[in-house]
């Protein structure tokens, strides 16, 4: 976007809302022509100084990117706390070699874009590295269409197929989701339908998605994907810096570079 679309974007909102303050602030002690005359002088000075404006939105910009920055340091730092919930959770689904020295955590969702081009670069990197181990955290938070592809990827399990289901709904080139997508996906990969829908419904299904929600709250995530990378036997007495905390997508590259840092 350029500046200038930037400026009047900007303009057009500070205007809405300094419009709607002065309205809020005056309705009750000024009559309609003298806040016509308010919102004018407020208007035309803006209009006049675009400065203002654009020092505003760099100020509220750097505000968010501190605030952010702060939320993932904090995430970084109490990651060692959650160091068993994370990476060593009962019934976690895992993919590439269980036996990996290397474990990558990931929180995802079935219709989350950057979740499915993460999905192609951990298979790239399964493929390169056999020596990763890759721990699934289903955190369905885009819906209901993804808390039913979650809940089918978990009763997969019951038969054996949960990464084969997982590999279905993550290349479906279906777009959303929707339940016939997800039945008919679960038929391709070979599993029977009928005792997966029974089993969907299933406590240790419930359970499980329950987990991830509280693990995700208790570390503040509130978003996919998510990753968290360290050798396998990381404990509760791990330092910060030994569990690496990536939000948001990631390439196979980027991958293999911080698992040759970590010693994998």
């Amino acid at each position: 976007m350029k500046m200038n679309q930037i400026t009047s974007l900007a303009l057009a909102c500070l205007l809405a809302s300094g419009t709607a303050m002065s309205a809020q602030t005056t309705n009750s002690t000024l009559n309609s022509t003298q806040k016509q005359q308010v919102e004018g002088i407020v208007r035309d000075f803006i209009i006049q100084n675009p400065e203002v404006v654009i020092k505003s939105l760099q100020g509220y910009q750097q505000k968010q990117f501190s605030e952010q920055t702060k939320k993932f340091e904090k995430i970084q730092q109490n990651a060692p706390k959650f160091a068993n919930q994370l990476f060593h959770q009962t019934n976690d689904p895992v993919a590439g070699n269980p036996n990996g020295a290397i474990t990558i955590v990931e929180f995802f969702d079935y219709q989350c874009p950057h979740c499915i081009d993460a999905a192609a670069a951990i298979q790239e990197l399964i493929k390169a590295n056999p020596n990763v181990r890759i721990v699934l955290k289903e955190f369905p938070i885009r819906g209901a269409m993804s808390d039913l592809a979650t809940r089918a990827a978990l009763a997969a399990q019951k038969q054996g197929k949960y990464v084969a289901m997982h590999t279905a709904l993550m290349t479906s080139k279906t777009e959303p989701l929707t339940e016939n997508t997800i039945y008919d996906l679960a038929k391709t990969a070979g599993l029977n339908v009928d005792q997966l829908k029974a089993d969907m419904k299933g406590q240790s299904v419930e359970q499980q998605i329950k987990t991830n929600y509280q693990l995700a709250k208790d570390l503040e995530i509130m978003f996919t994907p998510v990753f968290f990378i360290a050798k396998s036997n990381v404990s509760t007495s791990t330092t910060p810096g030994g569990i690496v905390f990536i939000p948001g997508q990631v390439s196979a590259a980027q991958l293999t570079e911080i698992l040759k840092k970590i010693g994998g």
